[in-house]
């Protein structure tokens, strides 16, 4: 029944510094993020007919697991889950992977998930669900990046 879905964007700074900047406290920059992922989620359910079922704004609570640090990435396990049971992901493990590409940083996001239960996921197609948690992981990545590379910056001019 579960679901993959997986997602990379490419960061124009050194590994070191990106998985300093992750590591450190990610529960101070990431709730925000997923909460607006998770809405662009929503979005765009509500674009392919579901948004009834699904529009509810709710909180998304991120829990993460010990930093795993291996010769060519260092993968930070987290889980999230939606407050509420009307979520379109009850739950989903997910792994972030910080990889060096030379003078870059993969930054990589793989998720496992189940479909929701009950009408919502009986009457979405699957394919349309995949698109969904692409979606949302890309949302997510693309947002996590821009923190990085935007706190950085400001670090560069201070």
């Amino acid at each position: 029944m579960g679901m993959f879905a997986r997602y990379f964007v490419e960061l124009p700074l050194d590994a070191r510094i990106v998985e300093r900047a992750l590591l450190n406290d990610p529960q101070s920059w990431v709730p925000g993020l997923a909460g607006k992922a998770n809405r662009r989620g929503d979005d765009l359910l509500a674009e392919v007919g579901f948004g009834g079922e699904v529009r509810v704004e709710r909180q998304v609570a991120l829990e993460f697991g010990t930093p795993i640090k291996m010769p060519s990435k260092t993968v930070l396990p987290m889980r999230w889950s939606a407050a509420g049971a009307s979520g379109l992901f009850p739950s989903l493990e997910a792994d972030l992977e910080i990889a060096p590409i030379g003078q870059r940083t993969q930054l990589a996001m793989s998720a496992r998930y189940d479909p929701p239960l009950g009408a919502v996921g009986r009457a979405l197609d699957r394919a349309v669900l995949f698109r969904v948690a692409e979606a949302t992981l890309k949302d997510f990545l693309d947002r996590v990046g821009n923190a990085v590379i935007l706190a950085e910056a400001d670090k560069a001019t201070h």
